[in-house]
């Protein structure tokens, strides 16, 4: 897809950036810690994914944090986060 300056890890966070709007948003969480492992699994699978939100989150990592996967992954990942899901 786009350019980086180095490869963003599946566990940062992108907050208020365009690059990936056009990424597909495959889960929702209200921290950033499960954000962050569910972001981990898909990155051990090789699946690309970035962690992203709108604004920044509060002083406990709480938030609207969105995982998102470029389009041509998106299935795979549906896919692996239904195997993942603990509910």
């Amino acid at each position: 897809m786009g350019s980086f300056s180095r490869k963003p890890k599946p566990t940062d966070l992108h907050v208020g950036d365009p690059r990936f709007d056009a990424w597909e948003v495959v889960g929702d969480y209200g921290d950033l810690e499960t954000a962050k492992a569910f972001a981990g699994q898909l990155g051990a699978l090789g699946i690309p994914c970035v962690l992203t939100s709108d604004w920044d989150l509060d002083r406990f990592g709480r938030g609207d944090i969105a995982l998102r996967v470029e389009p041509d992954h998106y299935g795979d990942a549906t896919v692996a986060l239904d195997g993942l899901d603990l509910d």
